[in-house]
């Protein structure tokens, strides 16, 4: 499993959730593929509790389903599943932060100033991982502060179901920085007050991480 680079400990359910997750993305582990519990402890070297933790979470994800008397397997997401979700995000992430800048409160702008100056942290330190757990933060963080409970469940959801394909995107060199520096706009534009400025930059910051997947499609 992979080396944990982060400050802070992780389970090992965390790990090898992290390892299952990567797999899967990778395609190690292909559409149709049967994941049994005691495959995976052999292979990983743990013990079933971690690995049951791990593959239901995968399944919230979408990642995989888990069937009576089947097990785990491997869920195929096509690509056009895949653009439809980002073009749904790229409208509905668009208005939160419309409504978010709107609604905007001393504390929520305190919370996504923070979250921005930390995400600029991992970034110099090349902890993806982190990033990438504070730009889930960032982009909840809009969520609520939109004030509509709906678009922050769905949106939630759908951050939820690309979670693993987010993280690729953020894998293509330069993705990182330039996700940073989009967030940053994003963030100035709600500071001032720019409701239609923080909408099109969400919209556009979605978009590019949409084609930057296909880029990795491309390669």
């Amino acid at each position: 499993m992979k080396e944990n680079k982060s400050d802070a400990p992780i389970s090992l359910e965390e790990q090898v959730f992290r390892q299952l997750e990567e797999d899967i993305i990778s395609g190690f582990y292909k559409a149709g593929d049967a994941l049994t519990e005691l495959g995976i402890c052999e292979r990983l070297g743990v013990s079933r509790t971690p690995v049951r933790g791990a593959l239901h979470r995968l399944a919230e994800e979408g990642l995989v389903s888990i069937a009576p008397n089947r097990g785990a397997v491997v869920v195929g997401v096509t690509e056009d599943d895949l653009a439809d979700t980002y073009k749904i995000r790229m409208r509905l992430e668009g208005l939160a932060s419309r409504m978010a800048t709107e609604r905007l409160t001393e504390d929520t702008r305190a919370e996504l100033i923070h979250a921005v100056e930390l995400s600029e942290f991992y970034a110099l330190k090349g902890d993806a991982e982190r990033f990438k757990e504070l730009d889930t933060s960032f982009h909840d963080l809009i969520f609520r502060a939109s004030g509509n409970r709906m678009l922050s469940k769905i949106l939630g959801e759908l951050h939820r179901n690309v979670r693993a394909y987010r993280k690729k995107s953020l894998s293509v060199p330069g993705r990182l920085e330039s996700s940073l520096a989009e967030h940053r706009e994003i963030l100035a534009a709600m500071l001032a007050g720019d409701a239609d400025g923080a909408d099109r930059l969400t919209s556009l910051h979605v978009q590019r991480a949409m084609e930057n997947l296909a880029m990795l499609k491309d390669e």
